[in-house]
């Protein structure tokens, strides 16, 4: 059976914000256990409010590696004032922009998992340029335009490691289903294109792939 989190850390990703089902962020912990296996950091690009990161920290702990997240805190499109998934309360009162930052700390703090994150802010594309290490698993569910997924994909997935795991969330193959925009589809076909890599499994629309070739 797939490796599964304990109670309190499932009541931790479903207490803190976010858009993730419990269904897939189980699939996604079981994939990040798997990748912890490799010794390697566990990356996802998007933070938000933390809710998938306490499930990669804990994947982490358990394997002795680290979870880091990158992300600007200043919220994808989707979610800037005017669209269906605003929230006011992650906005700034004093200079009236989204920061997701300290949400994102307390929902950490509250899992207990603080000491097993390291919490990279700013955009995806400038560190993913300064990276050099392999990573075991990268989670791409950052902004939802083609610019955006496609720049997350295009800056992290060399990093993934040789049986490593490559990840994206929000796919959504038929247009009638999606609420943000194609582009993650767009991503994980580049990837099956690539050669380098090939899936593992789909849960709703969580892809996960596996690292299996060279290329990106």
């Amino acid at each position: 059976m797939p490796a599964a989190p304990k109670p309190e850390i499932l009541a931790a990703f479903e207490a803190a914000k976010g858009f993730m089902p419990v269904h897939e962020g189980l699939a996604l912990y079981a994939a990040a256990v798997e990748a912890g296996a490799l010794g390697l950091p566990l990356l996802e690009v998007g933070t938000y409010c933390g809710r998938s990161t306490v499930l990669l920290a804990d994947a982490a702990r358990a394997a002795g590696v680290t979870a880091i997240t990158v992300d600007h805190h200043r919220g994808s499109e989707e979610q800037q004032p005017g669209w269906d998934y605003h929230d006011p309360q992650t906005v700034d009162p004093e200079i009236g922009l989204m920061d997701t930052l300290p949400t994102f700390r307390r929902t950490l703090h509250k899992a207990g998992l603080e000491d097993h994150v390291v919490a990279v802010v700013g955009r995806s594309p400038q560190v993913a340029a300064l990276w050099g290490t392999p990573l075991g698993l990268v989670f791409i569910d950052g902004g939802h335009t083609d610019e955006h997924a496609g720049a997350d994909y295009e800056g992290w997935a060399p990093h993934v490691a040789e049986g490593g795991l490559l990840l994206i969330h929000d796919v959504f193959p038929e247009p009638a289903d999606e609420f943000t925009g194609q582009a993650p589809y767009r991503v994980y076909l580049r990837a099956l294109e690539s050669g380098a890599f090939t899936e593992v499994s789909a849960t709703d629309s969580l892809r996960v792939l596996r690292r299996t070739g060279a290329g990106s």
